[in-house]
């Protein structure tokens, strides 16, 4: 049989304790568990308006002679923007835009069961350009609210373009 030598310094096999924190004379107790975060502030989601109302100026007249004049525009989706463009009659007289745009958002015009853009085209002209201005109003900014300035004592005020007929604040 063959004997081998102990190397020397090699002695037995101990093991050695996990590492952790070493509790010293002043340190008995575990150490508290840290303080849990503050909860974040529950903030309730604000509504988004996608509904305004309006007033017409001087209304659309029906096949019938009923003026309609109170109705209701939504915000426009980018589907609304762009699916206009794909029509004939945009293409070949791009002013005609507003009004296949204009027949999409108004969802309601008095009694009327449907709201199109043939009927958007057979408006009076003053009506088409209100509810033009009525859209950037609407989609642009958000509110139907207008910054406007006192002609005679120059102090700013708002009115409001949404609901109101022309020329009233």
């Amino acid at each position: 049989m063959r004997r081998t030598a102990a190397r020397a310094g090699a002695g037995p096999v101990v093991e050695a304790p996990a590492p952790g924190p070493v509790a010293g004379p002043e340190q008995t107790a575990a150490p508290a568990p840290a303080p849990a975060p503050a909860p974040a502030p529950v903030s309730v989601p604000q509504q988004l308006r996608t509904e305004f109302p309006f007033e017409l100026p001087r209304g659309y007249v029906d096949g019938s002679g009923t003026v309609h004049r109170d109705g209701v525009m939504r915000l426009a989706t980018a589907r609304d923007e762009l699916i206009p463009l794909r029509d004939v009659r945009v293409q070949e007289n791009p002013a005609y835009l507003s009004v296949v745009l204009l027949g999409r958002v108004i969802t309601r015009l008095g009694t009327l069961a449907m709201v199109h853009d043939g009927v958007v085209e057979n408006m009076f002209a003053s009506d088409l350009a209100f509810l033009q201005d009525f859209y950037r109003q609407v989609n642009a900014e958000g509110h139907t609210r207008a910054a406007v300035e006192c002609p005679h004592c120059s102090e700013p005020f708002e009115v409001e373009l949404g609901g109101s007929r022309l020329g009233e604040s």
